[in-house]
């Protein structure tokens, strides 16, 4: 578990094939170098999110760090479009101490989003970003959170439909703290939706499921039942 708070920036400095009848498919080992602040409590197997990804700590130092990445990591985020140099948000998981100032981010990666565009607006940047899975849109809600390539952003507008969207503003103080503040119009950001919502949604359809299908007649009633009070006031 997460907090959606980045840490500080790590920068890759090696890609290495993993051997596929070590890892039962392929894959890829990241070194991620420059975070020697996050690695003075470090054991091997604990888990740090790599650009909002949840990965294991294989092998570490003062000042770098080895995770491996699966064949479907690489195909559901960004982390496979990474070379040598590519700087990458990180994140410890939560200890018992520490403060929510973010909020709940699990580390799984729903879908990857593209920017479609960045707006100066002030001292502060306005991203448009259109998801790859736009079943995700459903979850997204106007001063609701998002998380961004391992950022806890909030949502500050949301358009549905096929070519539907949303925006996030970076203020000054995160754009010098999360690698999304350098990124450009066609590129893309791993999206983890809030678990909340999806929780939400599981318990609604687990309900209306338990009537017997008689999901429009409950609606019905409801609605009746407010338009009657509203009348008796």
């Amino acid at each position: 578990m997460f907090t959606g708070l980045v840490e500080t920036i790590g920068t890759v400095t090696a890609l290495e094939p993993l051997d596929t009848s070590q890892s039962g498919g392929g894959g890829t080992s990241l070194t991620i170098s420059d975070c020697e602040d996050i690695l003075t409590d470090a054991h091997l197997g604990d888990s740090i999110a790599v650009n909002g990804t949840c990965l294991t700590v294989t092998e570490f130092d003062k000042t770098w760090f080895k995770v491996g990445v699966a064949p479907e990591t690489l195909r559901r985020t960004n982390l496979g479009s990474l070379t040598k140099g590519s700087n990458v948000n990180l994140e410890r998981a939560v200890s018992a101490d520490t403060r929510m100032g973010g909020h709940f981010v699990q580390g799984h990666v729903d879908t990857v989003a593209q920017i479609l565009s960045v707006t100066p607006d002030g001292n502060s940047l306005v991203f448009r970003l259109q998801p790859r899975d736009k079943d995700v849109l459903r979850y997204v809600v106007e001063k609701g959170y998002v998380t961004l390539d391992g950022a806890s952003l909030t949502v500050t507008k949301v358009v549905d439909g096929e070519d539907g969207y949303w925006e996030v503003m970076l203020i000054a103080y995160t754009q010098e703290k999360v690698v999304t503040a350098g990124k450009k119009a066609g590129e893309f950001v791993n999206v983890e939706i809030d678990i909340v919502g999806k929780y939400v949604e599981k318990s609604v359809a687990g309900y209306f499921a338990g009537t017997g299908g008689g999901d429009f007649a409950i609606l019905e009633k409801m609605v009746s039942r407010l338009v009657d009070e509203k009348l008796k006031k």
